[in-house]
């Protein structure tokens, strides 16, 4: 009940601020009439009626394109794009109602302009101020929805991780149901007694009594790589009750982008994986890197002086760290860094960083923290080795590794190796799962777009000044 509340005040506020926004807009984009035109203008109270149809109009239409259901997972940017397209519509079938409801009534199509650029605008900065709210709000536990994990595998795992990683979610892990057939762990009832400090509740067949013992607003299903028929098991059981149900997608469906069928002389072919990343997309994704890539080294370029005279004045040694990396077609390419360790930090060999590396120097310490350390490997997009967005390039000794261990590990190496990537912002950087990320990987060159890369882009941005993670 108190879960419903809260959507209810977060479903009316957002709503209110819409309406705000909106009237706020067409009276700021009346003033700037008045302001450039020198003609006798109705008075405000006058176009009242045309701005309550206006604002009925653009709420009808946020509706249809789902700006008022909640997604957790839409992002900052494709939330702005959709406003933006909303917003579009909305101002052109209001024009055309205003014109048919109010035919004496003087109105400017200027005045229009003006009205729709304002509107996306304070839109715009509205959600984003209302998303920062709600995401407060439910950090600290108000309106969080109670959650049940099925799964206690790599899977549910993972799943109970993010949801710890991401308070403002909403939501509340109240524990797991055991669907693995694992013993580990084992309580007096045969189950694990925890998963990750979380109870384990019971087995698929008791989820109708736990969900109303621990008043469930919705389960989650971990269990990627069980059958059709083993998960409509555990979803009829769910069904008894009135709760939210998702499934966490099984292999084929993370790393398949589109499927579509083809012919082979005529033999029907499905086709299950694709590269999107070819012939005019590969040519924009060039012509951002190097446009990109020479702004950043522009603006940038007094940080990343100030950082090497820092570096030569700490300690002794070259500025940059070369290191081989595999980029496009597993070819190998020297990858460009600020030298964050000691000059003989790899005497004894390779070696993965870890926290609180003894080898780093006080100032490597720093700039890795923040990636400063990353900077010039925009020296590498340039030149071509390299593009903005793709996956993190490894050392050829650990893909050699992990392509012996790693079904599907050398795909990755079909698109040009990244300064961000899909895996990164979403928390898989450093010491984290290879498969985890590699899933990542494989879903982003499958699905790449344009309006994905720019997404990363900002995500990266904003996580450097928030993700700690980097050592």
């Amino acid at each position: 009940m108190k879960q419903r509340k809260a959507e209810w005040l977060f479903g009316i506020t957002l709503v209110a601020g819409d309406v705000v926004m909106m009237g706020l807009a067409f009276y700021l984009a009346y003033r700037l009439r008045l302001l450039t035109e020198h003609q006798n203008i109705p008075r405000f109270r006058e176009y009242l009626g045309m701005l309550a149809v206006h604002i009925l109009t653009l709420l009808t239409v946020f509706a249809f394109h789902r700006l008022y259901y909640r997604q957790r997972a839409l992002g900052h940017l494709e939330e702005s794009t959709r406003v933006f397209s909303a917003t579009s519509v909305g101002f052109i079938v209001s024009l055309g109602l205003n014109a048919f409801l109010f035919k004496d009534l003087d109105y400017s199509r200027l005045m229009m302009v003006y009205g729709w650029i304002l509107t996306v605008i304070l839109l715009v900065l509205w959600r984003l101020v209302y998303a920062r709210w709600r995401w407060t709000l439910q950090a600290r536990g108000f309106g969080k929805e109670r959650v049940l994990i099925v799964g206690t595998g790599e899977a549910g795992r993972m799943i109970f991780n993010k949801i710890a990683q991401s308070p403002g979610l909403g939501y509340e892990v109240v524990g797991f149901v055991d669907a693995n057939g694992t013993g580990a762990q084992q309580g007096g009832n045969g189950l694990r007694s925890t998963v990750l400090g979380a109870p384990v509740l019971g087995r698929p067949e008791d989820l109708p009594r736990l969900i109303e013992e621990h008043h469930v607003d919705e389960v989650i299903i971990g269990l990627p790589e069980a059958t059709h028929l083993e998960i409509l098991h555990i979803i009829s059981h769910c069904e008894r009750e009135r709760v939210g149900i998702k499934v966490f997608p099984d292999v084929f469906q993370i790393m398949a982008s589109e499927v579509s069928i083809g012919d082979l002389g005529g033999l029907p072919l499905l086709t299950v994986r694709d590269v999107a990343l070819r012939g005019w997309r590969a040519t924009v994704k060039r012509v951002m890197d190097v446009v990109g890539a020479a702004i950043a080294l522009v603006v940038l370029s007094p940080l990343m002086l100030l950082t090497a005279l820092l570096i030569k004045l700490e300690s002794p040694g070259p500025v940059f760290y070369v290191q081989e990396r595999m980029g496009l077609d597993a070819k190998p390419f020297p990858m460009l860094k600020f030298r964050s360790m000691r000059q003989d930090a790899e005497a004894s060999g390779p070696g993965w960083t870890v926290a609180n590396d003894p080898r780093r120097t006080r100032l490597g310490a720093f700039i890795r923290r923040i990636s400063i350390d990353e900077l010039p490997q925009l020296i590498n997009v340039l030149w071509g080795d390299m593009s903005l967005v793709g996956p993190r390039p490894e050392r050829p000794v650990y893909v050699e590794q992990f392509r012996r261990s790693i079904p599907r590990y050398m795909d990755r190496h079909r698109e040009k190796a990244g300064l961000t990537g899909w895996a990164q912002v979403n928390g898989l950087r450093g010491d984290t799962s290879i498969s985890e990320r590699l899933k990542y990987d494989l879903w982003y060159i499958e699905n790449w777009s344009l309006m994905l890369d720019l997404r990363i882009l900002l995500r990266t941005i904003f996580r450097v000044f928030t993700d700690r993670s980097a050592y």
